[in-house]
């Protein structure tokens, strides 16, 4: 039994040692909850016409916001290419009607007007893991209205990791999560997907007009949309936490001799 736990320790240990990558339902989250991808949803287009979809999270865990992961699909399950990954966090704007962004909290550097202030932004790497699909899920631009229920079947889930100079998360804050793709001339659209779990208010999409609006279903004007994702711990706090197992066996072991 003592091996067992010590194998897995050292399992914990060792992973933790790698960038975290692929997140699985399971793994350790510092949000409310993860919000997982609803098999049959929706996918909100990122395009040119829709520059900002935005989502809300409460912290859980004080610390640095370093490992993003969200799951996305493509248009027609015609894969594209992704050439850059921008995100923004935005405090909470209680001001209306509903809860929105409201002043970009990171990154940092905010001296180019919105949304060129995105270009300051520094990420480090992101992966890209095919997650299947059994279901047909629709595809929706809430900016022009277009929608079609039955247009794709694949899901990815695309992982950002060790950001650099990472935002400082406090727990019990409301934030708000922004995800920008660049495709860079490529044709093909990716859409982020939705959630199967809701959280507070809707999510947001922005237009130059009107700024920030809320995110419903094409079909059912009135049923709210969510977006997945999921704010991971970094990898050091894993690390600890098999250190700690680590320890505690050790003592035990230790106990167990004296006895």
């Amino acid at each position: 039994m003592k091996r067992l736990i010590l194998t897995t320790c050292l399992f914990v240990l060792f992973a933790s040692c790698t960038a975290l990558a692929d997140w699985n339902v399971g793994d350790p989250y510092k949000m409310h909850f993860p919000q997982l991808p609803d098999p049959g949803g929706w996918d909100v287009a990122f395009s040119d016409w829709v520059p900002q979809l935005a989502d809300d999270w409460q912290c859980t865990e004080t610390g640095p916001v370093d490992d993003v992961h969200i799951w996305y699909s493509w248009e027609g399950d015609s894969v594209g290419i992704i050439d850059k990954v921008q995100l923004g966090i935005w405090s909470n704007d209680l001001s209306s009607e509903y809860s929105k962004p409201g002043a970009m909290v990171w990154p940092t550097q905010t001296a180019l007007p919105f949304p060129e202030d995105y270009r300051n932004l520094s990420l480090g790497e992101f992966t890209i893991h095919p997650r299947g699909g059994v279901k047909q899920q629709g595809w929706y631009n809430p900016v022009t209205g277009e929608y079609k229920e039955d247009d794709h079947y694949q899901i990815y889930q695309l992982n950002v990791e060790d950001i650099v100079d990472p935002f400082l998360q406090v727990e019990g804050e409301i934030y708000w999560l922004s995800v920008c793709f660049w495709m860079d001339g490529d044709p093909n659209l990716p859409g982020w997907k939705t959630s199967q779990n809701h959280f507070m208010d809707d999510a947001v999409y922005w237009t130059a007009a009107a700024g920030w609006m809320e995110l419903h279903s094409p079909t059912e004007p009135y049923e709210s949309l969510d977006l997945a994702f999921v704010i991971t711990p970094e990898p050091t706090t894993i690390a600890l936490l098999g250190l700690g197992a680590l320890s505690l066996l050790r003592r035990r072991s230790t106990d167990g001799r004296r006895k």
